[in-house]
Formats: C-alpha cells, sequence, structure tokens
C-alpha cells in the first residue's frame, strides 16, 4: 500500500494536503514516557506518517498498566515499553522509523536526546521530569507538548513555542507537590483523551496549521465535560543555559556520558556515527560493524588521526573500563561527542545474538 493511499483521508484536507503530509515524513518528534498518555498519543502520530518518532522508558509493563496503556497485551507483561510500542508502531506502519531508547531521562542524557528530534512530547506523570523535559527544551530550543491527569481532570499546553511562555512561567514552584496516578488513581479514558490533544498539538506544529496552545492552557473535565482555556504569560524568573542546567543537574563539565548499547542498537550502521572497539585485537567476542574501527587503548594516542572528530564516537570494550579511560583522553584531544558503552562487547554481543544472527 503507497502513502498516498494510506494517508488520502488526511490529505484531501487543505489544511494538511501533500505538503503538510511531506511536512509529517520529515518530521521528529521523541516521546517521553510511554505510559498511559504515551499510549494514546504514539498510535495518531504514527498513524498520521511522522517520520521518526523516539520513544524514552525505561519501566517495563506491569498488569496494573493494561487498563489505560491500551496498546499493551497481556503476554507483554514484563517487558519493557518502549520496546513493545516500537514493535506496535511498526505493525500500524512500518513506514515509521522507530527509535527505542530503555533508559531513565536524565541530566545526563536530556540535551543530547533532545538535539535529535524536533519536538519534545512530555508524556510522564513525574513533577521533577516535567522541570527537567522544560530545561532542556530551553537549552535546545525545543518546543515542548505538556501534558497531565489527576484523577479525572487533565491538562494540555504547548511551552517554549516560538520562544513563548514556559512550564516554569506557568508552575514556578518547583518545590510543590503532586499526587501521582499511582496515588491518587486514574481512569484511562482520562489519559486517552488528554493524549490525544497532546498528538493534534503536535500535528498542527509540524503541517503549521491552526492554533498551538502556547500561552494558553486547556483543562478539561471528563466527569462533566467541561473545559476552561486559561491565558498565561511568559515570566523571566529564570533564565536557562547549558552551564545552569549542567550545574542544576550535577553535571560535571568534562564527565563522559555513558550509554546502554540497546539505546544505540539502531545507529550500527549509520554512517555519521563510530563504535570504536580499544580491546586488543587477540580479545573475544568478536564485535564488527561497517562503521567500526578497532584501535587498542595503547595505541589510541598514536593513532587519532584514524579518527573523525565530527562524527559521535561510541566506545567500547571487554567490560566498560578501558573504554571509560579511552573516552577521557579522546576528550582531553578536543574529541565532542564521545559517548561510552556501559557493559562492553559482552553485553553488546548477548544483545546482537537476541535481535540478530551474526
Amino acid at each position: 500500500m503507497n502513502d498516498s493511499t494510506r494517508y488520502n483521508r488526511q490529505i484531501m484536507l487543505t489544511e494538511i494536503g501533500d505538503k503538510g503530509q511531506l511536512k509529517l515524513s520529515k518530521a521528529k518528534v521523541l516521546i517521553v514516557g510511554a505510559g498511559g498518555l504515551g499510549a494514546a498519543i504514539l498510535p495518531y502520530l504514527a498513524g498520521a506518517g511522522v517520520g521518526e518518532i523516539g520513544i524514552v522508558d525505561h519501566d517495563c509493563i506491569e498488569i496494573s498498566n493494561l487498563h489505560r496503556q491500551v496498546i499493551y497485551k497481556s503476554s507483554a507483561l514484563g517487558k519493557y515499553k518502549a520496546e513493545e510500542a516500537k514493535s506496535m508502531i511498526s505493525e500500524l506502519n512500518p513506514s515509521v522509523k522507530v527509535n527505542a531508547i530503555t533508559e531513565k531521562l536524565s541530566g545526563k542524557n536530556a540535551i543530547t536526546l533532545f538535539e535529535k528530534y524536533t519536538i519534545i512530547v512530555d508524556a510522564t506523570d513525574n513533577i521533577s521530569i516535567k522541570y527537567l523535559i522544560n530545561d532542556a527544551c530551553l537549552v535546545t530550543n525545543k518546543p515542548m507538548v505538556y501534558g497531565s491527569v489527576f484523577r479525572f481532570q487533565g491538562q494540555v499546553s504547548v511551552f517554549n513555542y516560538q520562544n513563548g511562555p514556559t512550564y516554569r512561567c506557568l508552575y514556578p514552584d518547583e518545590k510543590s507537590t503532586a499526587t501521582n496516578c499511582e496515588d491518587a488513581g486514574v481512569i484511562g479514558t482520562s489519559v486517552g483523551i488528554i493524549g490525544m490533544l497532546q498528538a493534534n498539538e503536535v500535528i498542527k506544529m509540524i503541517v503549521e496549521t491552526g492554533t498551538v496552545l502556547t500561552g494558553k492552557i486547556v483543562v478539561y473535565n471528563i466527569l462533566n465535560n467541561e473545559q476552561q482555556k486559561y491565558d498565561f504569560d511568559k515570566s523571566d524568573v529564570l533564565l536557562m543555559n547549558k552551564e545552569i542546567f549542567d550545574k542544576k543537574y550535577g553535571i560535571e563539565e568534562n564527565q563522559i556520558e555513558e550509554v546502554n548499547f540497546e539505546s544505540v542498537l539502531d545507529e550500527i550502521n549509520d554512517v555519521e556515527v563510530l563504535f570504536l572497539d580499544v580491546r586488543n585485537e587477540v580479545e573475544f567476542p568478536k564485535i564488527n560493524f561497517k562503521n567500526g574501527i578497532q584501535i587498542p587503548l595503547m595505541n589510541l594516542e598514536n593513532e587519532m588521526e584514524k579518527l573523525d572528530k565530527s562524527q559521535t564516537i561510541y566506545v567500547f570494550c571487554q567490560s566498560g573500563i578501558r573504554s571509560k579511560i579511552a573516552a577521557q583522553l579522546l576528550q582531553k584531544h578536543q574529541f565532542k561527542n564521545i559517548k561510552n558503552i556501559v557493559g562492553g562487547a559482552f553485553a553488546m554481543k548477548q544483545l546482537l545474538q537476541e535481535k540478530f544472527t551474526i
């Protein structure tokens, strides 16, 4: 089935058309959270033809999730939500590129992840993570599509859109506490409605139609079907840049970022990245990628000319100790995009055997 048939019902809308569909196909959207909100957002973005979707979630599926996280099956209990969501999207729309990131979002990985996408969607139920998402969006200059649900009431807004108001403008008190759905309870239709409203804001931004909820927040109550929209202004209370971000989230200036191999598995054929094996040539297991190179740690300083400073370089060894030393050495020689693969070749080999026949 070609794209014109798959998307013809939305292409015939004058507000979308072929140009809008092309914009959707080129868009890159990151969803933070694959729980109730994410389960509503993801199918509609994939169905609409968003070209690349990233899913960040380190949680596994529990039976208590299934009443509202309706993209998962009972047979998937115990599996990573991000991986199962990826599988669902691939079946729904194989033309969408999906990146499953089974890591917890943190100050260490947020900036790097956000830089790869054009729109960031907050599908979390954790207040501190919402502030982190907001701050990382400010540093990377990305819009944040916000959603929140409490019992029978939900909220939707868009922050940092075209330099508009941010999450901190609406909620400046970071020390405030709020109960999540695990403690307060939630009905599945609440997250479904709010998640679809978030997906709608994403689509509007991509195709550049309608009125985006910037400087406005919609509050919807599913018990009485009442909806209010409130305006709020941009505040200059808190400046946020990379230096302030790193200090706030405890990121040392020369700290080496560590990643799980599973989160970068989709990049093993990407010419813009390099996998650097710093083990000795006699060591097993062998890991061979098209975009890989082996330079033993003892030879690295003398053979750095083989490396391209413009590439992202993922460094690995047998278990992760030598690769960290190698990454620090490269950073010392002005290599900027260096990441250490934790677990090393043993963990990589095991995952590759699970995913592929090598």
